[in-house]
């Protein structure tokens, strides 16, 4: 990315004792709350103010957030108990796919219960005036989703490993030259000033996120429009996917999502990841799966949840 620069030594998924001072202080108080509540905790990854961690608050208000270090330990902690539920990232309007999210879901063994998008609107955070900065951190797709504008301010941008954690950076250091680009969320947190708001380069930026939790939700009621996501692995032989497929065009049930990928260095067969418009209360999507379960060597459905929005759009 040009003019962009990434911070050498800076801490990735080494645990939260890395983060900068101002986050690890709210990191502690808020482990301990999500300690006291385990049946109602609800894990994120990234650090206190991550756009992961205002999706938590969006969806549950209520309920402790419990920040950690990667996806794994996020979903982990729903595996073990230490969450009730977690809230992860999936797909961007302008990046796509989440990395490595269409591994860590067959494996988690957990279940898709929710979706929620959140806007994703930056903000510039400092602690003195924007007359006075020089240099800008932040992660690096946030730099590169803001970098026209903050080219025209001549600032430098300079890679961080999450977007909060730079904003506690900034609180921590107080260096007035430096700024933070992160959520308002953010900015509330760790007492940092909005120099400015909705700095984003397009205006569609959004994140859409699932809610994974231990146990299958209920299929939403008749009536209401339903999502199913499920994972299958095809047949070594030719036209294996066409044939997979055939049962949901045949059926009027709309893909809207299929992503493939190879397990264990094996290339004779991909294993995919998909979602589809519709519930397996449905007939249409009964019929659908049967025909996939026909031509595949195994379908696993790993969640049904009410579709938030009209994907026919």
């Amino acid at each position: 990315m040009e003019g962009l620069r990434i911070r050498r030594g800076s801490p990735n998924g080494l645990g939260m004792s890395s983060y900068p001072l101002r986050a690890q202080a709210l990191v502690e108080t808020m482990l301990a709350s999500a300690a006291a509540s385990p049946e109602s905790a609800v894990a994120f990854q990234g650090a206190p103010g991550a756009y992961s961690h205002q999706a938590v608050r969006e969806l549950f208000p209520q309920a402790p957030a419990l920040p950690c270090a990667s996806f794994e330990d996020a979903i982990e902690a729903v595996q073990t108990g230490r969450a009730a539920r977690a809230v992860i990232p999936i797909e961007n309007s302008l990046h796509g796919r989440v990395a490595d999210i269409h591994f860590l879901l067959p494996e988690s063994r957990l279940f898709v219960a929710a979706e929620h998008f959140v806007r994703v609107r930056h903000c510039l955070l400092g602690i003195g005036g924007q007359d006075e900065l020089r240099q800008v951190i932040s992660h690096p797709q946030a730099l590169g989703q803001c970098r026209n504008r903050t080219r025209s301010w001549g600032l430098e941008a300079v890679g961080y490993f999450d977007t909060a954690a730079a904003a506690a950076q900034v609180a921590s250091v107080g260096d007035t030259s430096v700024a933070a680009i992160a959520s308002k969320l953010a900015a509330e947190l760790y007492g940092l000033t909005i120099l400015a708001e909705g700095i984003e380069d397009a205006d569609h930026n959004t994140t859409r996120f699932v809610v994974l939790a231990r146990e299958a939700a209920p299929l939403p009621a008749p009536g209401v429009l339903a999502m199913t996501s499920l994972n299958f692995e095809v047949r070594n032989v030719p036209a294996a996917l066409f044939k997979s497929l055939g049962g949901f065009a045949t059926n009027g049930i709309n893909i809207t999502k299929l992503e493939s990928y190879i397990r264990d260095g094996s290339f004779a067969a991909a294993e995919f990841y998909a979602e589809i418009v519709g519930s397996p209360s449905d007939i249409g999507v009964q019929l659908a799966l049967e025909e996939l379960r026909f031509h595949t060597k195994w379908v696993k459905l790993i969640g049904t949840y009410p579709c938030v929005r009209d994907r026919s759009a």
